[in-house]
């Protein structure tokens, strides 16, 4: 199973963006530190983009669906009907 999700990589994008903006760290060595994230970042939005284009296709195709787990929200309350 997945542990991590894309709402982490949000964080740790957000996290370097701040890291950034700090006037009291080595700018040189934070801007290698964001290069590298950036570049992991990348692959893993192309590797989910897939995942989902993938499902999307599947579901298309058979009207099954099924979130790939690197997509899904952690924090996602599960809304109930009037009628329940």
């Amino acid at each position: 199973m997945v542990r991590n999700k894309m709402e982490d990589l949000n964080n740790i994008l957000f996290e370097q963006l701040e890291r950034l903006n700090d006037d009291g760290l080595d700018l040189d060595q934070e801007l290698k530190r964001a290069k590298a994230i950036s570049t992991v970042s990348d692959k893993l939005i192309q590797s989910a983009d897939l995942s989902y284009r993938v499902m999307k296709l599947r579901a298309d195709i058979t009207g099954d669906i099924e979130t790939p787990d690197v997509l899904e929200e952690k924090h996602v309350k599960k809304i109930e009907s009037k009628d329940n």
